[in-house]
Order: C-alpha cells, then sequence, then structure tokens
C-alpha cells in the first residue's frame, strides 16, 4: 500500500507566467514529483493500454467505483489538476461517483473533499466500512455499514509464520489498534499501542499485516503457509496484507450501494490498480486497470488506461463527459 497524504498539492498560483521565485518553487517542485514518480515505477511492468467496445449512453448516470491509491492520487499522494478537474466535472455531470478504496475513514474523507463529491456514498477499509455522505448531516457523513470480524484465528496463524511483522487492526469503534508503534497514513488516525493478545481480543474491520524483514515473494508465501479461513485477504505491492470479514470486498460493498441507487448493473464504471481491486473490476460492466497494475489485475479488466503518473484516470473519466 502506499502513502496516503492526499490533498498535499491542491494549491494554483496567479503567476503562473512570471520568473519570479514562485516560478522557481514550481520548477523544483515539478522536478522532485518528476523525481519521485521515476523512482515509484523504476521496478514496475507499465502495462499496454487497451480499450474495449464501450460507449456512453447519453442521459444515464453511471455508478463510477474509484480506488484512490495508484489511481486518483500518486505513490506520494498527491492528485493531479487534471485528474482533480475531470473528476469534479463527471460530479456535476450527475454521475454517481463512489470513492472506492482500502483506507480507512479518516484518510479516505479528504480524497471526497477534493472531488467535490459532497452527497451519494463512499467506500472504505476495502468494503469493510460504508459512508452515506450528505451535506446537511452534522459532519456531511455517516456510517451505513461496518461489517467486522472475529481476528484472533487469522492473527495468531499470521503471527506464527511472519514473527519479525507488526499488525494494526481497525476496531468496529472506529478506532486503530496495532503492535510495535506501526503507524500508517491509511490509518486517518493515530493508532492505539496493544500487545498481539489484546489485539485478537478486538472485533476487527480491517486487519493489516506489514513486514520489513520479510522480501515481498517472501511475505506472500508465508500468507499462504498460514491456510487463512473465514477471512478476506489481498496482499498488496509491498509486503503488506489487508485481512476483512469473509465475503467483503470493494465489490461486495458497491453492490449494496447499486442496488440502494436503482443503477442498472450495465450501467457501472470501477478503476483500480491493485489486487484488492479485482474484485471490484470484475464486478463492474466496464473495468478499467491503470497502467502501472499487476498483470493478474489487468487480466481481469476490460479496459487497460496508462499509469497514474500520465494522468491515466483522468482519461477514463473524460468518456463519460
Amino acid at each position: 500500500m502506499t502513502d496516503s497524504r492526499a490533498g498535499t498539492d491542491d494549491r494554483q498560483t496567479d503567476d503562473r507566467n512570471s520568473d519570479g521565485p514562485h516560478t522557481v518553487d514550481r520548477d523544483r517542485a515539478a522536478t522532485e514529483r518528476a523525481q519521485n514518480a521515476a523512482a515509484a515505477m523504476a521496478h514496475v511492468k507499465l502495462q499496454t493500454p487497451r480499450g474495449s467496445s464501450w460507449t456512453v449512453e447519453p442521459g444515464v448516470s453511471y455508478l463510477v467505483a474509484l480506488d484512490v491509491d495508484g489511481t486518483l492520487v500518486d505513490h506520494d499522494g498527491r492528485m493531479s489538476r487534471a485528474v482533480k478537474d475531470t473528476l469534479r466535472a463527471v460530479v456535476a455531470a450527475g454521475h454517481h461517483v463512489v470513492i472506492s478504496t482500502g483506507r480507512s475513514m479518516g484518510a479516505t474523507l479528504p480524497v471526497i473533499r477534493q472531488a467535490h463529491v459532497d452527497s451519494g456514498f463512499a467506500v472504505c477499509s476495502n468494503g469493510g466500512v460504508t459512508l452515506r455522505l450528505d451535506p446537511e448531516l452534522p459532519e456531511h457523513y455517516e456510517v451505513t455499514d461496518r461489517v467486522s470480524f472475529d481476528p484472533a484465528h487469522a492473527l495468531r496463524a499470521l503471527a506464527s509464520g511472519l514473527p519479525t511483522a507488526k499488525f494494526a487492526l481497525e476496531g468496529a469503534d472506529g478506532r486503530f489498534y496495532s503492535t510495535e508503534r506501526f503507524q500508517d497514513a491509511s490509518f486517518g488516525i493515530e493508532a492505539v499501542g496493544v500487545d498481539l493478545h489484546e489485539l485478537a481480543e478486538i472485533p476487527a474491520v480491517r486487519l493489516v499485516v506489514y513486514s520489513a524483514t520479510d522480501a515481498p515473494g517472501d511475505f506472500a508465501d508465508a500468507i499462504e503457509r498460514a491456510g487463512l479461513h473465514g477471512v478476506a485477504y489481498s496482499v498488496g505491492w509491498s509486503s503488506w496484507l489487508d485481512v476483512a470479514a469473509n465475503g467483503v470486498s470493494k465489490a461486495s460493498a458497491l453492490e449494496q450501494i447499486r442496488r440502494h441507487l436503482d443503477v442498472d448493473p450495465a450501467h457501472t464504471i470501477a478503476m483500480g490498480d491493485g489486487r484488492n481491486d479485482v474484485e471490484m473490476l470484475q464486478w463492474a460492466a466496464r473495468g478499467v486497470a491503470m497502467g502501472q497494475a499487476p498483470d493478474e489485475v489487468a487480466g481481469v479488466a476490460d479496459e487497460v488506461t496508462t499509469s497514474v503518473y500520465d494522468d491515466g484516470a483522468a482519461a477514463v473519466l473524460r468518456t463519460l463527459l
């Protein structure tokens, strides 16, 4: 999983034609972003973009499910101006934009604000939490669904196979708990430190496992050997694992939203780049993988757009306008 500092570059200046210090600052920032992009993509295989026979139906309000990290924001947590503007235009056009992310609620809300999605729904914690968005609500949102599970078996199996791993858990109470001072921006809040035995007793919405000492391949092998049962799980880009209740995914939450909104299944679109997006891409009538998605993600998609650093999301969203 990637850094989740969305909204760190939501500024615009009015001196873009000047040669003053602001121009120097912008040039330096652009250079740094290019260097970060190159570093992030250095070992990533880029997919060949491919389209499909999909065409927009005039007058239809589509349900558009959008992953965040690697789709709407890059590996530095930055959403480009092209993506912001196109996303806001799609919202203004009346489509049902649903942010659908592995991030917890606290880290999802800033993205919702950037996108100007002030009504409708959002999916957090890989389908474990669903939000209803409404500007008339006191906090402009409410939790309409939170699916929890008993993490004890999974924790024991994973701790045995990954003795140096760190664990964090999003509880059914909305708080985060973690071992070994494990913190991450995707949590949205600071985790409360507990030991592994305490963690096993807390009803979980999302269980996170991270290892700084196991290579991704070894980490994936250890997950396989753990033989997890009764839970859903997805291994991330690095040695990172997200675990949810059995049967819970972004797709399961989106299907509930689709039915509530009475959107025809043929009018569903989803876009993402990670293994936790596979079910969502298969669920949608038009599933689009980002250009940097791994083969198993691109393989289930109907289309492949360009990478997050080439504004692949904006290119797809423009087809709705």
